[in-house]
Formats: structure tokens, sequence, C-alpha cells
């Protein structure tokens, strides 16, 4: 026996599919939002390990704030010259090699990101490790690990840090507590405020 497929009005099948759709507006404005400060997340990396301070300083809004445990700088004149600072020490350090290794190197990552994206302002909380390669073989190694709590703003289209906390789970003065970054206290899924 032959069955015939039960065919329902097109406004019926549109009307219940609705009821589960978000808006292609709400799908495309949040994808493009995740998408541009993915990319400001990888920037900011890059920056980092090839010691770029303006490059890493972009990243930030201009009186934006690096909380990095030991420490908080402010604005992108100071957040530049702290990562320039660093390229200085280890040029130097490279200048007094007399090993013949080449140059340690480092590479950070970041997965786990989670977003709550509010019209022009963002929450981010995100795990990050880092490989390093400061051997005699120079092979890779985990050196260190953490995660990151983020403010972030849209500024003239852009999203920018207006604050980045870094915690370090190898110092004892930047690691995090017991508390889960991602949920709010007793008001369930979300970002610690």
């Amino acid at each position: 026996m032959r069955k015939t497929p039960l065919l329902l009005p097109a406004a019926i099948i549109s009307g219940y599919l609705a009821t589960f759709a978000v808006p292609a507006s709400a799908q495309s404005s949040y994808a493009a939002d995740r998408a541009e400060i993915q990319n400001l997340q990888a920037r900011y990396m890059f920056g980092l390990d090839f010691r770029d301070g303006e490059e890493y300083a972009s990243t930030f809004t201009e009186d934006g704030v690096l909380d990095y445990g030991a420490g908080k700088i402010q604005g992108r004149e100071a957040i530049a010259a702290f990562v320039n600072n660093m390229r200085a020490g280890a040029e130097e350090q490279q200048a007094q090699n007399t090993s013949g290794l080449r140059p340690a190197a480092s590479r950070h990552n970041i997965s786990n990101i989670v977003l709550e994206i509010d019209g022009d302002r963002a929450t981010a909380s995100a795990y990050w490790f880092n490989m390093g390669n400061n051997n005699p073989e120079r092979s890779a190694v985990l050196s260190s690990f953490g995660h990151y709590e983020d403010e972030l703003e849209r500024v003239n289209g852009k999203w920018l840090f207006s604050l980045r906390k870094i915690y370090n789970e190898q110092v004892d003065e930047w690691a995090a507590g017991p508390d889960n970054p991602v949920v709010h206290p007793g008001d369930g899924p979300g970002l610690r405020q």
C-alpha cells in the first residue's frame, strides 16, 4: 500500500517553525560579533607572542585596562610600552646568549570562549594555554595555563577590550579562586560580574 504524504499549508509550517527559530538578523548579528571578538582575541595573542606592543595595545580601548595579576596597566600607550619592554628584555637576553641556541619562543592559544553580547558591550571568559620551548632541546612544552575574564566595548564599529583580567594557574598571585567564571552566583548560567 502506497502512503500519501500529509501536505500542510505553508503558513502552518512557517508559523510552527517560527516558534523555534531565532530571527535571521539576530543570528547574523551575533555570529558577526562573535567572529570579530574571536579575531580580536587572536590579534591580541599574536601581538603578545611577537612582542608587538602597538598591535597588542590596539586591541584595547584608549583607556583600556590590562590586569595581569601583578598589577594593572591602563591606557594604550602604557600597555604598548609594557609589551615593548618585554621585547627589549628578550632581545637583551638573546644578545647575551652564548649557548648557540636559537631564541626561545612561546605561542599562546585560546579556547572555550563564552560570550555574552548586549548591544555595544560584551563580557567574555576563555581558557588560555602557552606552549614554549625555553629548554636546551628547544622542544615544545606546555609552560602555563589559565583563563581570561574580559569586558569589551564596540567603539566606532570595532570590538575592543575595555578590561582584560588574566588568571595564570602557574603563579599563586594570579591564580583563580574556586568559583566558575561563567556562572553568576545564584543566577544560573552567565559570566561572573
